[in-house]
């Protein structure tokens, strides 16, 4: 049996769940089995209960098509880089980077726009901003600094290159509405946003890549074991490499599209946008320690993050840093239960 296929046959078992490797001499017993499942399941559920609150305290203001839409729209950016998020905290990182490289994306796509036309401002700002999580890979993969460490530096990196480009913000470049690129972020297809179809598309795409394929299944390994992961012989350093490059390029397709529908490009842009998408990860049901953790459930915590902001607007009394207080609150529950759970699944 070749490495790969042991890791897959330990990752995809009769034994396991999604996202939640078990080993097979490790059989679980019905304990640790309904552990598994409350914390794969628990994300779904609060959500359900959020909306069916939702829909006794709003009413048809809260159950409409236009405010789902709104919704799911607003949380585009957050979604797109919890994806890339996701990733990387399963397989045991952080990177702290992803909001200011989506302003860095925005502001390289709107200046584009202006002086070197739509197929430029396409493709640069998802250049560079991988670029951004390439480097972050390479230091944190050859040069084994810590990931904290290396996504602060660029955090602070990026953001400053963006402010450089604008003049410290007094020369933010603007996205002519005419520009080819504004459908991006404007346009529809048979009535649905294009920037919720392409968010859809990949949380399909990385959802089969995480729970279908080899390199989904080394992810996992790698967050359950980094040196277990290097004694069965998986590429380590190239997969952190590739899940950091892979975190910047949708940090910068997050850009790109705030960009297109804003028509701006920001500087100022997302700030603590990564710690909201690292919220929104463990809500999910993401380890924080790595090792498990699901793209559907990274959606459920994305989803659920933008019903309890709109509920607050909904409310229109409550001051909007209640959502900070409700998110945070949110997460030190999540937080707590998990390691209940994962204490039970260990005993």
């Amino acid at each position: 049996m070749s490495t790969e296929d042991a890791v897959s046959s330990s990752a995809t078992g009769p034994d396991a769940t999604e996202g939640h490797a078990v080993a097979p001499s490790l059989a679980p017993d019905r304990g640790d089995r309904v552990a598994a499942t409350i914390q794969r399941l628990a994300p779904f559920v609060v959500l359900a209960v959020t909306v069916v609150v939702g829909a006794v305290a709003f009413g048809g203001n809260f159950m409409s098509g236009a405010t789902f839409r709104i919704i799911l729209e607003d949380r585009v950016s957050l979604g797109l880089v919890a994806v890339g998020m996701t990733f990387v905290i399963i397989s045991g990182g952080i990177d702290l980077s992803v909001g200011s490289v989506l302003a860095l994306g925005a502001v390289l796509a709107a200046y584009s726009s202006v002086h070197y036309g739509p197929v430029v401002a396409v493709v640069l700002p998802l250049l560079v901003c991988s670029g951004v999580g390439l480097i972050n890979g390479v230091l944190i993969a050859k040069g084994k600094m810590p990931s904290f460490i290396v996504t602060l530096a660029t955090l602070l990196f990026a953001r400053g290159f963006a402010l450089y480009i604008t003049d410290n913000a007094t020369k933010i470049p603007l996205v002519k509405r005419t520009s080819g690129i504004t459908k991006i972020g404007q346009g529809k297809i048979s009535g649905v946003p294009v920037q919720i179809i392409v968010t859809i598309v990949v949380f399909i795409i990385a959802g089969i890549i995480l729970n279908r394929t080899r390199s989904g299944q080394s992810v996992f390994a790698l967050g359950g074991s980094e040196d277990a992961a290097v004694l069965m012989g998986l590429p380590v350093t190239r997969i952190k490499i590739g899940l950091y490059t892979a975190s910047g390029f949708l940090a910068g397709l997050a850009g790109l599209i705030t960009a297109t529908r804003s028509l701006s490009g920001d500087p100022n842009l997302a700030p603590g946008l990564e710690l909201q998408a690292i919220a929104a990860v463990v809500i999910g049901g993401t380890l924080l320690t790595g090792g498990a953790g699901s793209m559907s459930g990274t959606a459920a915590g994305v989803l659920l993050l933008g019903v309890i902001k709109n509920l607050i607007t909904q409310k229109g009394t409550l001051e909007e840093y209640y959502q900070e207080v409700v998110f945070g609150a949110f997460l030190i529950v999540v937080v707590i239960a998990q390691k209940l759970l994962s204490k039970r699944q260990r005993t």
